[in-house]
């Protein structure tokens, strides 16, 4: 049955549109100022300026200054942290498919070129001239990965807590995965196939998770040893005493 509902004119959805564009634009235009000065040394009006847009739209998008800002930190290359740390961190999913997920999801952002590039100057200028929007992504997009990994980790060595070592673990699987963002200009410029196209991206995410794979079976080889090297030999069944016959 056809829908009664009125259908929005052609002039509103243009103009639906055109919204989008100009809020796009001015993200785009946020972040590479935002990375290139940081936020104290932007202004709003380079920033519309840079986005062909008026000043008004920035408060019209936005709410204003520092809410754009916060915006240039997820946005530009997706975001959607909850549902990805939801992918790896389903129930029953063997340990090899949450490792591949879970590097291919960190990976992900690789294949959005320069975008990304911008974020982790941003980032790095974050750490340098702190305005507070760390402790927000510290918390949303590092800590909640690395504590859904460590119960990926805990459920596949079947341990009740996290220990120092399944800690240390997590680290480097997800260390992995950033040593690319941070060496991605030396792998460029020493072998750049490497890094040409989405399916150069998918092919470092299959080998890190197989070398991810290979760092949680050697902890699980080490804690079994720990356990036999301490679990005491069992004491040898003997044979009942004999009643004496002496006196």
């Amino acid at each position: 049955m056809p829908s009664l509902k009125p259908q929005p004119s052609a002039a509103s959805r243009a103009s639906r549109s055109d919204g989008a564009e100009a809020r796009s634009r001015l993200l785009h235009a946020a972040l590479a100022l935002f990375a290139e000065k940081g936020f104290a040394k932007t202004s709003t009006r380079e920033i519309a300026a840079a986005a062909g847009t008026n000043i008004a739209s920035i408060s019209y998008y936005f709410g204003d200054k520092a809410g754009l800002y916060a915006a240039t930190f997820t946005e530009p290359m997706g975001g959607a942290m909850p549902d990805f740390i939801a992918m790896y961190e389903a129930p029953g999913l063997p340990i090899a498919e949450a490792l591949r997920i879970f590097m291919a999801g960190y990976l992900e952002p690789l294949k959005h070129g320069d975008i990304v590039r911008q974020c982790m100057r941003l980032h790095l200028r974050e750490l340098l001239e702190p305005t507070g929007q760390w402790a927000t992504e510290l918390e949303r997009d590092v800590k909640a990965p690395h504590e859904a990994l460590v119960r990926v980790l805990c459920r596949h060595l079947q341990l009740a807590r996290a220990d120092d070592d399944v800690q240390r673990l997590a680290f480097a699987i997800s260390g992995l995965a950033t040593q690319l963002f941070v060496m991605r200009d030396v792998v460029e410029q020493m072998q750049p196939q490497l890094l040409e196209g989405d399916a150069r991206i998918d092919t470092w995410a299959d080998r890190l998770s197989a070398y991810a794979l290979a760092l949680v079976a050697d902890e699980a080889r080490r804690r079994q040893a720990s356990k036999t090297r301490t679990t005491p030999p069992a004491r040898p069944r003997h044979a009942a005493p004999r009643t004496s016959l002496l006196p």
